[in-house]
Order: structure tokens, then sequence, then C-alpha cells
């Protein structure tokens, strides 16, 4: 069976990203129906809400790459090889690998150094948590974006993963940006596997008749591809504005 994903490099800019508020509550320390925040921690959030709409630039830059060889814990494609610890058992078989980089820029990073400069601590720690939500949402919009190339070929797209997250080790940003650099939207990458802006994530998917698409149902509730064929769980709310 052939696989039509496309392989061009593609950037998204100008995302018209909603924030998930109880993602910014949980960066705070806040357990989703558990903890309940007071009048000032919810005037706190809007405050950072508004100002951080105003201040991020969601963009991302991705591709899709036919996969060479899956073994033994290895993915091998377009000329890289990522050493991911059971990856055959969590994806099943893939023949192909999204890949992406997202960033919101680096102006909310600097408006929140700004703020603890000037001492201002409740609303720059709420930004810089409004920072990590958007960045959070970013990439689940971008993992939807895959998602619809995955349906529209045909194919299943598994969940995404990142490298320094469970048994993936960090170092294999490096490999990472060998297959999509980050250049094209600013993210760059240094020797310590650091990425600036901060505020950005990189993610990788498979894809392929004989996917496995397990663990889907808290992607499943935040898509808004209402008519997926693979849809594990009912739409909660939406990434996408």
């Amino acid at each position: 069976m052939s696989v039509e994903l496309p392989e061009d490099l593609r950037v998204l800019a100008d995302v018209p990203l909603a924030i998930d508020p109880d993602e910014v509550l949980r960066f705070q320390g806040y357990k989703k129906d558990v903890d309940v925040p007071g009048a000032d921690v919810r005037a706190l959030l809007d405050d950072a809400l508004t100002l951080g709409d105003a201040l991020m630039k969601p963009r991302a830059v991705m591709r899709w790459v036919p996969v060479q060889r899956m073994d033994a814990g290895r993915l091998a494609a377009a000329g890289v090889v990522f050493r991911i610890p059971d990856i055959e058992h969590h994806w099943g078989a893939v023949t192909h690998l999204g890949a992406a980089v997202c960033t919101i820029g680096e102006t909310l990073e600097r408006r929140v150094a700004d703020l603890w400069d000037a001492r201002e601590l409740p609303l720059a720690m709420m930004l810089d948590s409004v920072g990590s939500g958007a960045v959070e949402s970013l990439a689940e919009y971008v993992n939807d974006v895959l998602c619809q190339h995955g349906v529209a070929a045909a194919v299943r797209v598994t969940n995404r993963i990142s490298p320094g997250y469970g048994a993936w080790d960090v170092a294999d940003q490096q490999a990472f940006f060998r297959l999509v650099a980050g250049d094209a939207i600013g993210v760059t990458l240094n020797e310590a596997c650091f990425m600036t802006p901060a505020k950005s994530i990189t993610l990788l998917v498979g894809a392929g008749p004989a996917a496995r698409v397990d663990h889907y149902a808290s992607q499943c509730a935040r898509c808004w591809m209402r008519d997926c064929a693979y849809r594990r769980a009912p739409a909660r709310r939406t990434v996408h504005r």
C-alpha cells in the first residue's frame, strides 16, 4: 500500500491558538476538580491570558519522512537514527514519521523577565505559566494537523512524543534538529540540547496502516476533528480558536 503524506517542509504561522486555562492553572500547581482557585487568582489568570495573547507568536515547522528501519528501539529516517526504548511496542509498525518544532517566540519570555526585575512576581509567574500552556496547546494543534494528514492518507497516526520525555533521551534532540531544523521559525538548539526560545517543543508521531492509536483519550478530548474515524473520546475543548 502506497502512503501519500506531505514530505515537504511546511511552516505554520499566525496560528489561531486558544489557550486552555486549566492547563495554565496546572502549571501553577492546581489540580483540576480538586483545587479551586480564588477570585484573585482568576483575575490574575485573566490578566495574564490577555497579556500573553498579545505577546506570543505561535508558529511551527513540520515534515513527514518515510521510515527506513524500525527495530530494537531504533527508528531510522532521512539519514537520522532515534533511539527510543520499546517504540515498536508503543507504536506498532509505522511507515512514516511526522516531526515538528513549535514555538510561541521569545517576546513573552522577555516580558516575564522584565516583570521579575520589577518585582511583579505574581503576574510574572502566571504569565510564565500562560506561555507554558500556550506552547502545549500549540503542540496539540500541530499534532492535530498531522492527524488530519493521516486521515487524508487513510492511515493511523500515533500519539506524540518528544526527546527528554519518558525513556527517550533528550540527547536525541540533536538528531531531531537534523531532521527538522528550527531555523525557519527562529528556534535554535545548543550543545546541551536546550532550545531558544525556551517556550518551544519538538514532537514526533508515527503513521501507517497498522500504527497503534492507543493513549489517545486526552488528545481526542482536545481535538476538533469531530468526524475522525479514530476518535476514542468525546471532544471536551479545542485548541483551535
